[in-house]
């Protein structure tokens, strides 16, 4: 369960937090910096020594601690997550497609992510939104790739939440999206593909094995554009990547996708001028809360 947190926001950043639960052991006596800068390597001591400094480092109580203060098993440690003026401005900007009491839909482009994550912290879709709109509670109640642009729903509302949450759990929404690939020949459309998806080697990335299907999307083709084509593709499973590799399994991969068949190596700058041709067009459900019937389209164009 996620803890309240003591500290406020911080330029649109909700403060980070880690459960202590380990047996204090090694820590008993030398107190929370040394856990901290062992914990967390790539951050240096003087930097620790800083947001202590300033009261950025808390217990669940809100009480600042130092570098001495104890470590104590089952406390939650808080303190605010720094880039330290490294991270890269990414060139695009999100729509605000609708606000209600409840519900934040957004337009998100190409090579955003959705909350923090690696190198990015305030290029994040989230905390973009946090800046944008003031909304604290602000939460994304379904995943989006980073590379995929198109529309995506957060809750701002933490007593509605759950029931919003539940539909995407339970599938009863419907999820629409357009891919740019190959022209797939010798099928007739529409059709629908299953396969088993797991784990690859690689912790980011998905793989097909034998076994009975756990994924599922229904593929339409909307035009053909020379030797390639605009596909419609509904997943009712929501697997990671399922429309990349159900697409690459297929053999036309999603035009500019650097992850299947073949993932680029890791490290390398992200080409601005080929985002993957992935769109996610449009959702639609029955509100659990009003009973109306809800839909929101992308403006975007592949």
């Amino acid at each position: 369960m996620k803890p309240k947190a003591p500290l406020p926001l911080k330029d649109g950043v909700a403060p980070s937090y880690l459960w202590l639960q380990q047996e204090p052991g090694l820590w008993e006596g030398v107190g929370m910096l040394a856990f901290l800068c062992a914990r967390f390597p790539a951050i240096s001591e003087a930097a620790w020594r800083q947001r202590m400094a300033r009261g950025e480092v808390v217990n669940q109580q809100g009480e600042a601690l130092t570098p001495m203060s104890p470590y104590r098993r089952g406390d939650c440690i808080f303190y605010y997550r720094d880039l330290d003026g490294s991270e890269e401005a990414i060139p695009f900007e999100e729509t605000i497609l609708h606000r209600d009491d409840h519900l934040l839909v957004v337009d998100k482009p190409h090579f955003v992510p959705v909350i923090p994550t690696g190198r990015f912290l305030h290029e994040s879709l989230l905390v973009r939104l946090k800046k944008k709109t003031g909304l604290a509670d602000l939460t994304p109640i379904h995943r989006l790739d980073r590379e995929t642009a198109g529309v995506i729903i957060f809750s701002h509302n933490p007593d509605s939440r759950g029931a919003y949450q539940s539909m995407f759990q339970q599938r009863t929404m419907d999820k629409t999206y357009e891919a740019l690939a190959g022209m797939l020949e010798g099928r007739d459309f529409p059709f629908v593909y299953r396969s088993r998806l797991v784990d690859a080697d690689k912790f980011f990335l998905m793989r097909e094995e034998e076994g009975e299907a756990n994924s599922e999307t229904h593929i339409d083709l909307i035009e053909r554009r020379g030797e390639r084509a605009l596909y419609r593709l509904n997943p009712v499973t929501g697997r990671k990547h399922q429309l990349r590799v159900h697409m690459a399994a297929l053999g036309v991969p999603i035009v500019n996708d650097n992850f299947y068949p073949h993932t680029v190596p890791a490290g390398a700058a992200d080409n601005y001028d080929t985002p993957l041709k992935l769109l996610a067009r449009s959702i639609a459900f029955t509100d659990p809360l009003s009973g109306d019937v809800r839909y929101f389209e992308s403006l975007r164009k592949l």
